[in-house]
């Protein structure tokens, strides 16, 4: 009666450990409310949210198109991120591993041989086979094991949205660079324009001077203003050489290799939908993955209390054992064993484990509201810059409109001999000043819009896949062909 009561007694232990770990006890909490308050609106409030997409196409140039799409597949940044998001995704496989139990195959040759002073025959040997199985399980009874999956999960999902979140740098930077570079193309066509009138100016008033109409201070004023304007041309062409260079580094290419044809730097459509600042919190990679780094900290809080109490692990091993190989399937030996682990003293260590965990927590949760805000602020900045940046375009439009009308009048009264030249210089500096002006702000005009939406995020990055894994396919593929 009493090994029958022990026999049922082992199903009703396995009942209850199974039991106790359905319950996970230390499951960590949901966060239903915002761990950061949110704005009511934008300054600049639009109830109607619109997926971005792929933003750049809008601009209608096919060559920028194929830029950012190639930079999306080559960048080094991204190649980088791309290896760390395996890294993660192999230990978040590891991490859920002790879910399953572990089976083991074995292995054993024994060879003996020994000698008996005396004996007939001293030397004798002997030999041992054995083949089998060893399994192993841990029964999850508090929940680590599954907090420790949930972590790691986590952990990889955080790891991808950042990598979304370097793709939308990198397309930002693309565009950013392609408008930089049509802008140093439109302000050298611009200066080259302002040489050639200048020289006209300095041609026709050589010509007065030497029919005794203007004074050699003139001729000197119009040279030293065509100097300063052949002056700008250096700069403008080193910076377009630089911002080639950037523009191949993002694509993953040599220095050199990137050729650009000539295009408008393209003006801002009406805005995007912002829809509630709640939006945002869906659409920011960065924000998301602050929030998933969170809810894995969460996790690990609770791994690290469940790792405070026992542990039960169940083992098995089977195995056959013979003299010879012919024979080793003659006899076998089934084992089956359980063992509970405890921690009795530890100097501390889990306990302090737990604190540390939960300063994690706090730290994410610091960051989490950090990169709330961030974000808020990056919407507002570029909505800010954008709305008084089209009032200084409208305001600097008025004064070049002014400008040229004043070096109308001015050249109407040198050209009758009211006015001495001094005048004309200063109108056509003026003129030609705001001119350059004109372009480089139409063209940051541009890049506050790109800022926009990079700071509103968006979806689009779910669709890209890792370019090594899809290469390793393509070559499986082409390998399977062949064969």
């Amino acid at each position: 009666m009493k090994g029958r009561t022990v026999f049922t007694a082992v199903p009703a232990i396995l009942l209850l450990a199974v039991l106790l770990a359905a319950c996970s006890p230390f499951r960590p909490d949901a966060r239903t409310e915002p761990a950061a308050p949110l704005p009511m609106g934008y300054t600049l409030y639009s109830a109607q949210p619109v997926e971005t997409g792929r933003w750049w196409e809008a601009l209608g140039n096919a060559e920028l198109n194929h830029l950012v799409e190639t930079a999306l597949a080559a960048n080094f940044d991204l190649e980088q991120a791309w290896a760390r998001l395996r890294q993660v995704r192999a230990v978040a496989v590891q991490s859920s591993a002790g879910k399953y139990p572990t089976l083991d195959a074995t292995g054993d040759y024994k060879h003996t041989r020994s000698y008996t002073k005396g004996a007939k025959d001293g030397t004798t040997t002997s030999e041992t086979h054995a083949v089998g199985l060893e399994a192993g399980y841990e029964l999850d009874l508090w929940g680590r094991i599954e907090a420790e999956a949930k972590g790691g999960e986590l952990d990889y999902r955080a790891s991808r949205e950042d990598l979304n979140a370097s793709a939308m740098t990198v397309a930002g930077e693309v565009v950013s660079r392609w408008l930089e570079i049509q802008s140093q193309r439109r302000k050298e066509r611009i200066v080259e324009e302002q040489i050639k009138t200048n020289q006209t100016y300095l041609e026709l008033i050589e010509l007065r001077f030497r029919n005794s109409i203007s004074t050699a201070l003139d001729v000197y004023q119009q040279r030293q203003n065509l100097a300063k304007v052949k002056a700008l041309l250096p700069p403008i062409k080193s910076q377009e050489q630089l911002l080639l260079n950037e523009l191949a580094l993002l694509m993953g290419r040599p220095v050199g290799s990137v050729t650009l044809a000539d295009a408008e730097v393209p003006q801002p459509r009406e805005l995007p939908g912002l829809g509630l600042p709640a939006d945002l919190l869906a659409n920011r990679p960065d924000v998301r993955s602050a929030g998933l780094a969170l809810s894995s900290a969460d996790w690990s809080v609770a791994a690290a209390r469940a790792d405070r109490l026992p542990s039960l692990t169940l083992a098995g091993t089977g195995q056959f054992t013979g003299t010879q190989l012919g024979t080793i399937f003659d006899n076998w030996i089934l084992t089956l064993a359980g063992a509970v682990v405890g921690p009795i003293f530890d100097g501390g260590y889990r306990r302090a484990e737990v604190d540390k965990a939960r300063a994690v927590v706090d730290e994410k949760l610091g960051a989490y509201k950090s990169t709330v805000y961030t974000a808020f602020k990056e919407v507002e900045d570029a909505l800010a810059e954008e709305k008084w940046q089209k009032e200084y375009l409208d305001a600097l439009s008025a004064q070049l409109e002014a400008s040229r009308v004043s070096l109308r009048e001015a050249v109407s009264r040198y050209a009758q001999g009211l006015d001495d030249y001094l005048p004309v210089l200063s109108a056509l500096m003026s003129v030609q000043e705001l001119e350059v002006t004109m372009a480089t702000e139409r063209t940051n005009l541009m890049l506050y819009r790109v800022a926009l939406y990079r700071a509103l995020g968006g979806t689009w990055t779910d669709s890209l896949a890792d370019p090594t894994l899809a290469a390793d396919d393509a070559n499986t593929e082409q390998t399977g062909t062949k064969g």
